[in-house]
């Protein structure tokens, strides 16, 4: 079993194990003597997010980089895609983010990447804690003139944007639209609003001055209400709220409609589909994917396969099947043919795009979409128990499930990030999901 690890790489309260500077040297100094030293390389990538700790994680992890012989390329604040864009395009042997996404700032977390862009496999991560857990690192450290060292590069934000501006139509400009572009204080504080003044958009910023403490507090993707206020105040075309990272992305249109990661993927899967270039016309969602936005895309004869929850699960059907387009309701989306990882500035980008061919407004493109209503819980744990052994509970989910005839679903699971347990219900009949979360969430405070 894995000891750091969870879905989305260790994550944690900073300062405390497994999210300590202590840890973070050794994992610095696994992926020196792994992923570089060991073959012959030696560049390691590291950006970051602007919590107060990154600070000291990014300081950790170049030491334990440069104890090894390899080189620590720093980057600062920079989103979690274009770290695996700069990774790639540097040809760096490996990239790090010190992030804890969508996490309050007390939280931190530290995920990788390898030299193609893409997150480590579990295989290799269980590489890296046998590395950290060991105790024979002494003798393999070099010395003298063999100790690497740290760098860091000024330009990492101008060739990210650049990047981003590639992945958009040369033929159109935004200067005619009105953009509320939410950055949640966090690593896309400075690129959203270089790119979309480049652009030129008239930009409305909100969450763009973060001070160590305040990322994802109140704004971003985890807020989208304020966004979606601010649009209607100003009566923009459109808003754009990215979480911590910016990996993710949640919008609204015109009338401050919020709209999520499955509105997103149903409106580029029908672009595709009239465009007529996508041989697999397959989506790849997960498990907490809305039912809706898979009756949706049968209809539109197109496929929809689930995955389990995390942005690395569905990349890896992707790369086995040779899927190009997935993602998640909380805003991961995956364009493969564009990047190799969740990007809300390049799915914000396509829907700007799409809007901009048709001259339609976005009410207009996602009306067509008729998602079923959802209610979610997170219940706080001490301990990750067997579900499946819990006998009052799974008689209640098998009561609740009759109730839903086959027309809507429950999904309840551990997150992989945070100590909770997680509650889904979705039906189309609205009226039953409160008084079955009730009882639900009752039954798992009783018994879990």
């Amino acid at each position: 079993m894995k000891k750091l690890f969870g879905t989305d790489g260790i994550r944690g309260l900073a300062n405390r194990y497994p999210m300590t500077p202590e840890i973070a040297l050794s994992l610095g100094q696994a992926i020196a003597f792994y992923f570089a030293r060991k073959q012959g390389g030696g560049r390691i990538l590291i950006g970051k997010d602007t919590r107060r700790s990154s600070y000291m994680f990014e300081l950790a992890l170049s030491a334990g980089i440069s104890s090894m012989g390899s080189t620590a390329i720093l980057t600062g604040p920079l989103p979690t895609p274009g770290v695996a864009f700069l990774t790639r395009t540097m040809r760096a042997d490996a990239g790090i983010v010190i992030s804890a996404s969508h996490n309050a700032f007390e939280d931190n977390g530290i995920k990788f990447f390898d030299k193609t862009g893409y997150k480590f496999p579990d295989d290799v991560e269980r590489q890296m804690e046998e590395f950290v857990f060991s105790t024979h690192t002494e003798s393999i450290k070099p010395t003298g003139t063999d100790i690497g060292r740290a760098i860091r590069i000024e330009d990492a934000v101008g060739r990210y944007v650049e990047f981003l501006k590639s992945t958009f139509p040369k033929d159109i400009l935004l200067k005619d639209m009105k953009i509320v572009v939410d950055c949640a204080n966090g690593a896309a504080y400075n690129v959203a609003p270089m790119l979309f003044s480049e652009m030129e958009a008239e930009i409305e910023l909100i969450g763009n001055k973060p001070n160590g403490s305040n990322i994802n507090r109140d704004c971003g993707a985890l807020h989208p209400q304020i966004m979606s206020q601010i649009v209607k105040q100003t009566h923009a075309d459109i808003g754009i709220a990215l979480d911590g990272d910016a990996d993710r992305v949640v919008i609204c249109d015109e009338n401050g409609i919020i709209l999520n990661g499955d509105h997103i993927l149903a409106m580029l899967a029908m672009e595709k589909k009239e465009r007529n270039s996508w041989p697999d016309k397959t989506v790849v969602g997960t498990i907490m994917s809305n039912m809706g936005l898979e009756i949706f895309l049968k209809e539109q004869g197109l496929h929809f396969v689930r995955t389990s929850v995390g942005d690395r699960y569905i990349i890896e059907e992707m790369n086995k099947k040779g899927y190009s387009l997935g993602g998640e309701p909380s805003g991961h989306i995956i364009l493969k043919d564009i990047s190799t990882t969740g990007d809300g500035l390049i799915a914000a980008l396509q829907i700007l795009s799409l809007m901009k061919r048709t001259g339609k407004p976005l009410s207009q493109l996602v009306q067509s979409v008729a998602m079923f209503p959802q209610a979610m819980q997170n219940i706080r744990v001490k301990e990750r128990k067997d579900l499946e052994k819990i006998k009052p509970l799974q008689e209640e989910l098998k009561e609740v499930e009759k109730e839903l005839k086959g027309k809507g679903r429950i999904v309840l699971r551990y997150s992989g990030t945070e100590p909770l347990l997680r509650l889904m219900i979705e039906s189309e009949n609205d009226a039953l999901i409160g008084s079955q979360m009730k009882r639900l969430t009752d039954c798992i405070e009783q018994h879990v």
